[in-house]
């Protein structure tokens, strides 16, 4: 168990992989923690540093107060890199881990050689549905929001095993403040100007059946970064790397392998 000291932060965060290898960065989504990769990280070829950690108000990475702006988990994860020596990532990121890839990405080309934005986009919602969901959660907890967020996240014959329902845990337990912190980041956060100036390689992943951030949503935003790349796994819905991660790995692994990065290619 790794904690990361950033002074008024700290973060849990893990290293899987090859120590000396080519780093791979993977951001969480809203409601979740550094086990949404674990499917995907086993099924990683070799040679990758992999990098997992927990976004602040989710998993075992400190709630401070809400509300969060964006930029503070931007800046969340750009001094966890700096903390750990990382450059040149390849950045992964899942809704709303996938806008603070592009966030720093604009900050700190440095850090991030590459980017594989998934199932997320330039701006998610309004500010009067992430009003709406925080003033929910504040009333409710997050149960309140429960089924309407799993309806999104995965299809039905998922949803409804038994590993659905270790997913529903993971979502009501994550605390009041990371929930409502992160959902009023999202609601201020219009990355359309900034992200249209990015000029790296850049992979987008979208689920078919995804009710969160549908495919034309991710599509839009990818097609802001010239020369970006877009993939669609059938059948999935907001978190294709947990109902289909031999589908998510194999496009993962051919964008890394596009990019050289990491052994033997």
């Amino acid at each position: 168990m790794l904690m990361a000291d950033l002074g008024d932060l700290c973060l849990h965060y893990r290293i899987d992989g090859d120590p000396e290898g080519a780093p791979v960065v993977f951001a969480n989504s809203l409601g979740t923690d550094l086990r949404l990769w674990d499917k995907v990280v086993a099924l990683m070829p070799p040679g990758l540093k992999i990098i997992r950690y927990d976004m602040r108000g989710h998993g075992l990475s400190d709630a401070p107060p809400a509300p969060y702006a964006m930029g503070a988990l931007v800046r969340d994860l750009e001094r966890l890199l700096d903390h750990l020596a990382v450059r040149d990532a390849v950045l992964v990121g899942l809704s709303i881990g996938g806008m603070v890839a592009q966030g720093l990405a604009v900050k700190r080309l440095d850090q991030i050689r590459a980017l594989v934005l998934s199932n997320t986009g330039a701006k998610i919602g309004t500010a009067a549905m992430w009003e709406s969901r925080i003033a929910t959660v504040r009333a409710q907890g997050v149960e309140g929001l429960a089924d309407a967020i799993l309806q999104r996240w995965f299809p039905p014959a998922f949803r409804d095993s038994t590993e659905g329902r270790a997913w529903r845990h993971m979502l009501v337990r994550t605390p009041v403040a990371g929930y409502t912190g992160c959902s009023a980041a999202i609601a201020g956060s219009d990355f359309y100007a900034t992200t249209a100036t990015l000029r790296l390689p850049a992979l987008a992943i979208a689920g078919s059946e995804d009710g969160s951030t549908p495919p034309d949503l991710v599509r839009e935003m990818i097609e802001l970064i010239p020369g970006s790349r877009f993939a669609l796994i059938r059948g999935s819905g907001h978190l294709p790397c947990v109902d289909q991660p031999e589908a998510y790995s194999a496009v993962l692994t051919e964008f890394l392998t596009s990019l050289g990065h990491g052994a033997g290619v």
